[in-house]
């Protein structure tokens, strides 16, 4: 459902009264108004998403290229640089322009600093807790937090989990939290201090039957479907929805006894059960569906007041207004990496959401001290590992950035080491929207290499694949990106492509996107003919290879400096002029 003039005119008041437009988007970062959040209504709740195991500051440029289709035609998310600030009134060359866009983004990264870190995080959260009463808010984190760093990965998760323990994380749902093995889940999830809820994740009969752990063994949920949450005078209802497709975009095999999806329909009786049984005040989804679904969902299933969201990595600076049979709901995504604290207060009666004020704070590292405490824990954390993760590989030559539909350069970067590596034609890699960007003249170091690859499947392969092979695995990615049902999208880019090129028409149908297929060497495709193909993250059986960090790494090494010669950007078709695309 598109937002009518009238509701983006309502919201920009709103934000106007908060002040946030003008004020944040035209202050400059050392203004003692780029943190002010003056109290309004009855709760706070708080917001983080995505943040990928991220402990330090960072830097991360967000995307030129996010096309929105159909109906997200112009829509949010799908707005990048220029079309973004037209559509919510940020001026260019502010903190907030860059924050939420790629302009000018090296100079305007090495003007502004890093963005994130958990100790200026915690900062921030203490004083939003502070300024309105610890007692009347809350804090959200809607996942995908156990799962990108080196410390993360060698600590099975159990560091994210007491980083967000003296975080005050009170409510949280998942997606890579579910790539490690059930145990681990459970054990991680016993010595979180909050809850983990998620609806939509249900124990097989099977299972069950051999005695695998259930939330409720009637219901087959494997986790607390929702929590009622008292403050002060009000009570809150916050049902979780984890990534719905995670046992086809990640290895079922990690997690064998549990089944997941979105689940409209139980959703619906659930809000229907919470109102009639709970008498909530509001009725809250985090959810870690990405943001075109969660827009679909909430036209569809009512009672629902509000959808904090994630999974897509969408910094979105207001909700999204979305008119249902029963009023409204909004929907809200936070970004990625830390970068953002979402803060949304509530005015509440009637059992519903009267008024709201959004902010969608970008966590500048030099405007915010460092929480000692949380600071002291993250160097703990870090010590054991710091001579690794501090590792020199190379120097970029060029901004290193993944995020984008197609292309990044740092997807490049791990194509081109996989080709070099293992004697390749054609190097295939995810798609993936984590990881940090490095600054030209940075060294780059494992850490950086880390925030890129590091997960729980990194094994790297080599083997024969025809073209019409090559052209499935493309059609199929192309397929979970741009359907033009939402539910049938499981969010992140297209596989990335290292040693050949090709032409993608995203509005044509399924199996007919993809042609023009060919090497670099302007030969073609062909259907029947093999290929050497080299790829790593597969998600059926486990890949023989080393380690993608190792293959990089190596390959760095031998680089010393990275410059890229070449990028392997597909042609587009039928785009035309589309809001969500900037080459410019």
């Amino acid at each position: 459902m598109q937002l009518s003039r009238r509701d983006f005119l309502r919201i920009l008041g709103i934000a106007g009264a908060a002040g946030l437009v003008p004020g944040l988007a035209n202050s400059a970062p050392r203004s003692n108004d780029m943190y002010q959040m003056q109290g309004f209504g009855d709760v706070r709740l708080m917001h983080i998403t995505d943040t990928h195991a991220q402990l330090m500051p960072i830097y991360y440029r967000e995307p030129n290229l996010n096309l929105g289709l159909g109906e997200a035609f112009g829509r949010p998310p799908h707005l990048v640089t220029g079309s973004l600030l037209k559509y919510y009134g940020i001026s260019p060359n502010t903190p907030l322009a860059h924050a939420y866009t790629p302009l000018n983004y090296v100079e305007a990264a090495k003007k502004y600093g890093k963005l994130g870190g958990f100790a200026h995080l915690k900062t921030l959260v203490e004083k939003a807790r502070g300024e309105f009463g610890a007692s009347k808010t809350l804090l959200f984190d809607t996942g995908d937090t156990w799962q990108g760093s080196g410390t993360a990965f060698w600590s099975r998760g159990t560091d994210m989990v007491d980083v967000c323990n003296l975080l005050g994380v009170d409510v949280m749902t998942g997606h890579w939290e579910f790539t490690y093995l059930e145990e681990e889940v459970r054990k991680n999830l016993a010595a979180f201090k909050g809850d983990f809820v998620a609806q939509n994740v249900k124990v097989k009969e099977d299972a069950l039957f051999n005695g695998a752990k259930a939330f409720d063994e009637n219901s087959g949920h494997a986790f607390r479907p929702y929590v009622m949450k008292e403050l002060g005078k009000h009570r809150i209802a916050v049902i979780g929805q984890a990534f719905p497709y995670t046992p086809i975009a990640n290895p079922s095999r990690f997690i064998p006894n549990w089944t997941f999806g979105i689940n409209a329909i139980d959703l619906q009786e659930l809000v229907r059960t919470i109102r009639a049984k709970e008498k909530p005040d509001a009725v809250v989804l985090i959810s870690h569906n990405g943001m075109d679904v969660d827009i679909k969902l909430a036209s569809e299933v009512t009672g629902i007041d509000v959808i904090f969201g994630g999974h897509t990595h969408d910094a979105v600076p207001q909700p999204f207004v979305v008119r249902n049979a029963s009023g409204r709901t909004l929907v809200t995504n936070a970004g990625t990496n830390g970068k953002f604290l979402a803060v949304m207060d509530l005015k509440l009666g009637n059992g519903g959401v009267q008024e709201f004020r959004y902010k969608l704070l970008p966590v500048f590292a030099n405007e915010l001290k460092a929480h000692s405490g949380m600071q002291t824990l993250i160097d703990q954390i870090r010590a054991p590992h710091l001579a690794k993760l501090q590792k020199p590989l190379a120097t970029a030559g060029t901004l290193l950035y993944r995020r984008g539909n197609f292309d990044g350069p740092f997807d490049q970067v791990i194509c081109d080491a996989l080709r070099k590596r293992n004697d390749a034609q054609i190097a295939l890699s995810p798609g993936f929207r984590w990881g940090t960007s490095v600054l030209p003249g940075q060294t780059i170091t494992m850490e950086h290499l880390l925030d890129q690859t590091c997960m729980t499947y990194p094994e790297t392969y080599a083997r024969e694949m025809s073209g019409m092979d090559i052209k499935n695995i493309l059609e199929d990615v192309a397929d979970n990106l741009f359907n033009p049902d939402p539910y049938y999208q499981q969010g992140g880019d297209m596989v990335r492509v290292g040693g050949m090129s090709y032409r993608i028409d995203p509005v044509a149908g399924f199996g007919k996107r993809i042609d023009e297929m060919r090497l670099d060497n302007g030969e073609v495709v062909e259907a029947s003919k093999k290929y050497r193909v080299a790829g790593w993250a597969t998600v059926g059986a486990k890949s023989p290879g080393e380690p993608v960090w190792d293959t990089v790494a190596a390959h760095l090494q031998d680089v010393k400096t990275v410059e890229i010669k070449k990028l392997n950007v597909p042609m587009l078709k039928n785009i035309g002029h589309n809001p969500g695309l900037d080459f410019s």
